[in-house]
């Protein structure tokens, strides 16, 4: 489960210490993950600016869900763990952004492989 700090928070509005936090837990097949940082420069030393960077596909995994279940009804586990690192499908996964960080929130299917390091 993913926990952020809220920014700011009105405490007469809603009654709380003045500061929230947002929870997120992937559901069944789920995976939320944050993609790594692109190479700022190239190996010849050319600095890359934000508009010509490509999506990363190597993320590293901040929540899993439970997993899915097969025909028979056993519960298939996800085969990754908190703090692995992966490679993702380019495009897979649904983008969001919470307490303003940017995540993908992914099905353990578009998960193509572990990186060891």
């Amino acid at each position: 489960m993913l926990q952020t700090q809220q920014k700011s928070c009105s405490k007469s509005a809603c009654g709380c210490s003045g500061s929230r936090k947002t929870q997120l837990r992937p559901l069944g097949n789920r995976v939320l993950v944050r993609r790594l940082e692109a190479e700022q420069t190239l190996k010849g030393g050319i600095i890359l600016p934000d508009t010509a960077k490509k999506k990363q596909e190597q993320a590293e995994v901040i929540a899993i869900g439970t997993g899915s279940h097969d025909k028979e009804g056993k519960l298939i586990p996800i085969p990754v763990k908190i703090g692995d690192i992966i490679l993702m499908d380019k495009y897979g996964g649904q983008e969001i952004t919470l307490d303003d960080d940017p995540y993908v929130i992914l099905r353990g299917d578009d998960i193509i492989a572990i990186i060891e390091q």
